[in-house]
């Protein structure tokens, strides 16, 4: 079968490593406990985490393990319970339900030395119990893009800001997979969602999605702007940026608000300012989620009919084809998920016909 992986490169400083992709044939992986399975893999997609392994940035890296957290597939072992069922994978492992944290070693699938498995091949084995039956009403390609930005966001709108109805809600750098699931999110809670980019384009597309309106971050004031176009304050802010977020909008969020932070793009640190402090403004970390939460996240996008956003879609594993995905994603092009259709789906394949 064919898997994609990191071609190993002679040793450099992070950031100045360039990982090429390598196309590896590797036998069929088959089950090798009762409480696994074995899964055919018809679609995966991109996270930034895959850009930073590319620069040698991301903890862990390793060449030679297949890539990519987020996969849907089918099930192939007829002892399974989900045999000829289509299902989600959880794209990490070692955190089964406490709500403050994984307890055991915790980690992300896909790429890296700590969990030595990843989506971005034909076929894998999988411990059962990380398998959810996926929502029937997405495509194949739909749901690839679900597991990592799904979980992330549901984990950041859910359990960290505990976002209700009426809140006003500031998800920034609007485009990527997570914001836009935490958009999704946050509109069917029954907040008033606001979001900020650089793009124009693409606050118009997240206010098509229930988004109330946008400011552009590049704007010196735009924390001004955003407090006039939400005509009050904010109670929770949603960012994966980092940088000035907290300078800049616990001016303009009530006492008590809530910021969760999960990710850093602009650098690895987040001052936190007096102002926040005599506000009782929370910062709040936020990574990934548990296996329940991650059940939790598919049983809500089911029952609310939810479809996550994709970008661009590529049939195949061609690695030129490949290339342009990371390419999108570097230059930051995309509205939504970038997704590999590995396989076509046959109907008569699928257990939930």
């Amino acid at each position: 079968m064919k898997a994609i992986v990191l071609q190993p490169v002679p040793p450099a400083k992070p950031g100045e490593i360039h990982y090429p992709l390598q196309t590896l044939t590797l036998p069929i992986p088959v089950p090798t406990t009762p409480t696994s399975v074995q899964v055919r893999l018809l679609a995966a997609s991109l996270n930034h985490r895959d850009l930073f392994q590319r620069r040698g940035l991301y903890p862990g890296t390793a060449p030679s393990i297949p890539l990519l957290a987020d996969g849907y597939g089918i099930v192939s072992t007829p002892s399974s319970s989900l045999y000829k069922k289509c299902v989600l994978i959880n794209p990490a492992k070692g955190w089964d339900s406490d709500p403050r944290g994984p307890k055991g070693s915790f980690a992300i699938l896909g790429g890296t030395k700590h969990y030595q498995n990843g989506t971005l091949q034909e076929y894998s084995v999988f411990e059962e119990s990380e398998l959810v039956e996926a929502p029937g009403h997405l495509s194949a390609v739909e749901a690839a893009a679900l597991p990592l930005c799904g979980l992330t966001a549901w984990r950041a709108v859910v359990t960290k800001a505990q976002v209700q109805k009426g809140d006003n809600v500031l998800i920034t750098g609007i485009g990527g997979g997570v914001a836009l699931m935490a958009l999704l999110f946050a509109v069917k809670r029954g907040a008033r969602v606001f979001v900020s980019s650089s793009s124009q384009e693409k606050i118009e597309r997240a206010k098509a999605l229930g988004a109330e309106g946008g400011v552009l971050y590049t704007s010196s004031t735009w924390e001004k702007e955003l407090a006039q176009t939400v005509g009050g304050k904010l109670d929770v802010v949603i960012d994966g940026a980092g940088g000035d977020v907290v300078v800049k909008t616990a001016k303009i969020m009530k006492d008590g608000g809530r910021i969760v932070s999960y990710g850093m793009t602009l650098g690895p640190s987040l001052p936190f300012t007096m102002g926040a402090v005599l506000k009782n403004i929370d910062v709040l970390g936020s990574t990934m989620g548990s296996r329940r939460e991650f059940k939790e996240m598919v049983e809500f996008v089911s029952a609310n009919g939810i479809r996550p956003v994709v970008s661009r879609v590529i049939n195949g594993m061609e690695e030129k084809d490949l290339e342009g995905l990371w390419e999108d994603m570097e230059k930051g092009r995309q509205f939504g998920k970038l997704v590999v259709r590995i396989a076509e789906e046959e109907e008569e394949e699928r257990g939930r016909l």
